[in-house]
């Protein structure tokens, strides 16, 4: 079944950023060559129609996850921002599959800002599921129980972001260091002395204290 969108991307390669594109990813991925604002100007529309869904089009996400290039990802997430408010708890475990394939920090900080939201509206997910993130060995899921609150400010749960880092800090996975001093760093713009306490109180790989630092 032929998508138009996606022959609209095609058609609007372009080799020499592609390369460069894919050479930022490290090459993990390959590109069409289409930056955002393009991206965007040629998805609007598509993602404007789509916005009138119901129901999340799970069979188009999915179609978009296995397609090679990586903007039809970003045209998947995309479509998700888009229909935030039609996720159910129940979709966590779907999101879930998505944070696992393809994965690089590009798409999972991106699904992370979706994740947040629904996290937000079902609370009872961070106990149900993100809790066992926390314990995974898949670095990704890791990094998003360490950073799914960090646009909560005064309704971050400490207690469970506490959780999250102590358990992980001794990873030494860069990801997961950059994430919990992400995650640091923004609290602190709420609560700069718990931030400080709590930095001053455990051990901490230097790049997590350096980045939760920033603002204290």
């Amino acid at each position: 079944m032929k998508i138009k969108i996606f022959e609209d991307f095609y058609n609007n390669r372009n080799q020499d950023q592609a390369v460069d594109m894919a050479k930022y990813m490290r090459n993990l991925f390959p590109f069409l060559g289409l930056k955002k604002p393009e991206r965007m100007l040629i998805s609007r529309e598509f993602l404007k129609d789509k916005k009138k869904d119901k129901d999340v089009d799970w069979g188009f996400i999915h179609k978009c996850f296995d397609m090679p290039e990586r903007e039809f990802q970003y045209l998947a997430i995309d479509y998700m921002e888009k229909v935030i408010d039609l996720f159910k708890a129940d979709d966590i475990f779907r999101i879930e599959e998505l944070l696992v394939k393809k994965s690089w920090w590009d798409s999972v900080d991106a699904i992370n800002k979706i994740l947040g939201h629904i996290a937000m509206k079902y609370p009872q997910l961070k106990e149900d599921t993100i809790s066992r993130w926390i314990k995974s060995d898949n670095i990704w899921l890791v990094r998003i129980s360490i950073i799914f609150q960090l646009k909560y400010k005064e309704k971050t749960d400490t207690e469970f972001l506490s959780k999250a880092i102590k358990y992980n800090s001794g990873t030494k996975e860069f990801f997961i260091d950059k994430a919990i001093g992400w995650a640091l760093r923004e609290y602190s713009k709420t609560n700069k002395e718990w931030v400080r306490d709590f930095i001053e109180n455990n051990q901490l790989s230097k790049l997590s204290i350096r980045e939760g630092s920033k603002y204290i």
